[in-house]
């Protein structure tokens, strides 16, 4: 069967040179990402600070304290979302799925807001964030797929409960955010999305995860290439689907809630890049997971690259700071209009 896909597919050799030239790309772009800031640093220095050459000490101060741990995140996590949401795409068969749809980043932003508003004084509370929202991520899958079981797997009425629970839990988000005022200026970030303030600390609770999740997640190619073809064919072929679409379902939701727990539910980036990668790639999961993966870890350096350049002053309780733009905020600038012309052509196709 993979035999019959590649020689249908005319993508082979846009994928390498694609591929080479979004690797090119995600080296600039972490230059540019840490070159800027508050204080811009020419590239340079940020080399010499990042061989530990003799280096002025406040910009090596700044590079490897604050912007390096930044943009390793924003990498890994665009990247973790990015196969998050090839996966879903693929066992959804609907271009227009993204980590979202299922409710997951919903249920892993109300357990952190549940955690970090009720767990003063267990200790050092960020180390959990990880386990916690999994606890949402995962439940909430289960919950959705229990609500939209019948006799088979039907993808509408699975994305329609998956909207539908996403709602309610983000109202329970914001009755939380309601009773709890005293805890609005670090909840707000986790519900837009946020790489302010990301540090080593987060970067070391975000790589253990993405080390393990996201290989097995490439590896679901083979099964995400099966399921496309269709439940009644993949069957035909051997493949057991409600188990591979399980366990699918598990990895996508995983990938998102280790992703939120780092940076918070930063919105359409998940949609944005599987779909620009399949334009390029194809339809092949071989192809099209690993391509994801990198295209989205740029699109989330780029749009924080944006962010930073973007301030403004935050007024809370009578204390105003002056702060970045959430980068969750330019990506729902992008995000909104490319959704809305997905439906276009989702129109025009039918």
């Amino acid at each position: 069967m993979n035999k019959l896909i590649r020689n249908r597919n005319p993508y082979e050799m846009t994928y390498k040179i694609g591929l080479m030239a979004a690797l090119l790309l995600v080296l600039i772009l972490c230059v540019m990402h840490i070159a800027f800031g508050k204080v811009v640093i020419s590239p340079q220095h940020i080399l010499r600070a990042l061989a530990n050459v003799h280096e002025e000490a406040h910009h090596r101060q700044i590079i490897w304290q604050l912007r390096l741990p930044r943009t390793l995140i924003a990498l890994v996590a665009g990247a973790m979302l990015g196969l998050a949401g090839a996966i879903l795409q693929s066992i959804t068969r609907n271009p227009l799925a993204e980590p979202g749809l299922l409710g997951v980043s919903a249920g892993s932003v109300l357990m952190i807001v549940i955690w970090i508003t009720f767990a003063d004084g267990l200790g050092d509370a960020t180390r959990y964030l990880p386990l916690v929202a999994w606890t949402g991520g995962i439940g909430t899958v289960l919950f959705v797929n229990a609500l939209s079981l019948g006799k088979g797997m039907d993808i509408t009425r699975l994305a329609l409960v998956g909207i539908l629970t996403g709602s309610v839990l983000q109202s329970c988000t914001s009755l939380i955010l309601l009773r709890h005022t005293e805890a609005v200026g670090s909840i707000l970030l986790w519900m837009i999305g946020s790489l302010n303030g990301r540090v080593w600390v987060h970067w070391d609770m975000l790589w253990p995860w993405a080390l393990v999740i996201i290989p097995l997640g490439l590896l679901s190619a083979g099964a995400a290439n099966a399921l496309q073809l269709g439940q009644s064919t993949a069957a035909s072929l051997g493949v057991p689907v409600r188990r591979m679409r399980w366990m699918m379902l598990i990895l996508a939701a995983v990938l998102t809630a280790g992703a939120v727990a780092a940076v918070g539910a930063i919105g359409f980036i998940g949609l944005i890049g599987p779909h620009i990668a399949r334009r390029l790639v194809g339809q092949d999961a071989r192809r099209l997971f690993p391509f994801s993966t990198v295209v989205t870890g740029v699109l989330l350096l780029g749009a924080d690259v944006i962010a930073q350049a973007v301030s403004f002053e935050l007024h809370v309780f009578g204390l105003s700071s002056q702060v970045s733009l959430p980068v969750g905020a330019v990506t729902a600038f992008m995000g909104a209009p490319f959704f809305l012309y997905l439906i276009k052509q989702k129109r025009k196709s039918h």
